[in-house]
């Protein structure tokens, strides 16, 4: 038999006033409770769930005499577990995939034990729950626990989570829990030092390319389509030039591959980078992880595997290289920053998935109670990408702003502009043309000569697509085929008309052609909605 022991035990983990006030209105549920109850406590990342239900096995021993089990979801999150206990004294067991079985009676008054691991366990009958009096599931929103409560139906269960929202969108939490108790908000534990303040600021990509897949999330193979093209890693590289340079950076992504591509694009601007994912060994992990926390400046990027069981305070920025429609992850990857230290009371979060736009601000305050009980009214309430992308302005960076500092005006309003001509009874086409009218105009009057107009032509590249793309929201019947390859025509007949206003022709000239003709688009007549 093969078992993690703690045989050395301390007592003196300090509580914090917030912390007692949750373990006394656990009690009190529990002793108003005391059989087939289940509890879920609400507490956000970085607020000390782990001390919290520590106590909580301390006392509930000391007060029964009956056992308690906790539960987590990985292996890491099982050792910390029982370090946590071990500082409150409380004698603890991990019960691992080499434990073939458990002799009854023995000294331990708590396991600690991953779901998978138990439930192997409890159905080949080595273990049984029948001792056990609580059951503390940590990360409770994982679904996975569900199947073990079949098993216990005697005792209590309390639940521990920083998002009361299951990770199956088909099982509610409600389902499994029987009462909701919600603690501190990140704004209160900001306020009161126990959290750093987020300083957030988000990049608006263009997201309706990606697929959503059975798991109510976005496919890792259309995120990786799109995060892993050279604009997104241009894009993900200059907004860490511009706001995290020289901080200890954590970047978030979809997909190995993605993953992999940041690395390369970081080490090759001559950063200090690392890739990690689910594949590396325990000891590269280890290794990665330590030089990580050792080198100031560092920048790790990785995919889903530093989400949960990873606690590193000296993160100062955060970034979402990705987009998610989980709330829970969201939370989860924001937190990681948000751990305190001395000469660390504030972080950064670097947004490049419009995560910001579909679930709010990290410290906004959200009603826990009623996505507990409504989780479906909360889902069917989130923005749609093409809701936020609808309400997306382009805002020109202030250092290619330089670049057209002669032009008084650089703003066009597709929406304005379709009604337009709308009322004046023109086509569609006009909006596109008036847009490259204005572009025209702009790199005329900020270039010496047609070589400048042309460079400052291929700038305009990002904002052309966001035109491109405000103006196809309005045409009914359009593909992401179609709208690159209106990007792309765009940019050619800006240059063409470049090139044509820089030499001008005789219109007499019979051998003269034009150099661009501006054709109706392929559907676009029976196109446009009606408003």
């Amino acid at each position: 038999m093969s078992t993690t022991d703690t045989p050395e035990y301390k007592i003196g983990k300090q509580l914090y006033a917030y912390q007692h006030g949750a373990i006394d209105e656990i009690f009190k549920r529990l002793k108003d409770h005391p059989a087939r109850y289940n509890l879920l406590y609400q507490l956000p990342t970085g607020g000390g769930k782990t001390v919290i239900f520590s106590e909580i096995a301390r006392r509930y021993i000391e007060a029964t005499g009956k056992k308690v089990l906790i539960l987590t979801h990985r292996i890491e999150l099982c050792g910390q577990t029982a370090q946590m206990l071990k500082e409150f004294g409380v004698k603890n067991k991990v019960i691992n995939s080499a434990v073939k079985e458990m002799p009854v009676p023995n000294d331990y008054m708590c396991y600690v034990a991953m779901v998978e691991t138990l439930n192997n366990r409890l159905r080949d009958k080595i273990l049984n729950l029948d001792s056990i009096g609580l059951m503390i599931v940590d990360e409770a929103h994982y679904n996975s626990f569900g199947k073990l409560f079949k098993f216990y139906e005697k005792g209590v269960v309390l639940g521990v989570t920083a998002t009361p929202l299951s990770s199956n969108i088909d099982i509610r939490m409600r389902d499994n829990y029987d009462e909701l108790i919600v603690g501190e908000s990140i704004s209160s534990l900001i306020e009161t030092g126990f959290l750093a303040r987020a300083t957030t600021y988000h990049y608006q990509v263009g997201l309706t390319s990606l697929k959503v897949g059975r798991s109510g999330d976005y496919t890792v193979s259309s995120s990786e389509r799109l995060y892993n093209n050279y604009a997104m890693q241009d894009k993900l590289l200059s907004a860490y030039k511009e706001k995290c340079i020289g901080k200890k950076t954590l970047i978030f992504n979809n997909g190995i591959a993605t993953s992999q591509y940041v690395y390369v694009t970081f080490k090759e601007a001559g950063f200090n980078i690392k890739h990690l994912d689910h594949t590396y060994s325990t000891g590269e992990r280890k290794e990665i992880l330590q030089w990580f926390k050792e080198t100031p400046g560092a920048i790790l990027t990785s995919v889903s595997i530093l989400t949960t069981g990873f606690d590193e305070p000296t993160v100062e920025c955060i970034i979402l290289n990705r987009a998610t429609k989980s709330l829970t992850l969201y939370f989860q990857m924001i937190g990681r920053g948000s751990r305190v230290l001395p000469d660390k009371k504030e972080f950064m979060v670097i947004d490049l998935g419009n995560n910001m736009n579909r679930f709010g601000l990290w410290e906004a305050p959200i009603n826990w109670f009623a996505i507990f009980q409504s989780p479906e009214s909360y889902l069917e309430g989130i923005l749609s990408d093409e809701e936020i992308e609808r309400n997306f302005k382009y805002i020109m960076p202030e250092e290619l702003r330089k670049k057209f500092s002669n032009s008084s005006s650089i703003d066009f309003d597709i929406p304005a502009e379709r009604r337009r001509a709308m009322n004046e009874g023109h086509r569609p086409k006009i909006v596109m043309e008036r847009s490259i009218e204005q572009h025209v105009k702009m790199c005329t009057e900020n270039a010496a000569g047609i070589d400048e107009a042309l460079v400052l032509a291929d700038l305009l590249k990002e904002e052309i697509e966001f035109r491109v793309r405000a103006y196809t929201r309005f045409l009914s019947k359009t593909s992401e085929s179609y709208v690159k390859w209106l990007q792309s025509d765009y940019l050619r007949k800006l240059k063409v008309a470049l090139i044509r206003n820089s030499h001008p022709v005789d219109e007499n000239d019979p051998d003269h052609s034009e150099i661009s003709e501006t054709n109706v688009l392929p559907g676009e007549e029976d196109s446009l909605e009606v408003p």
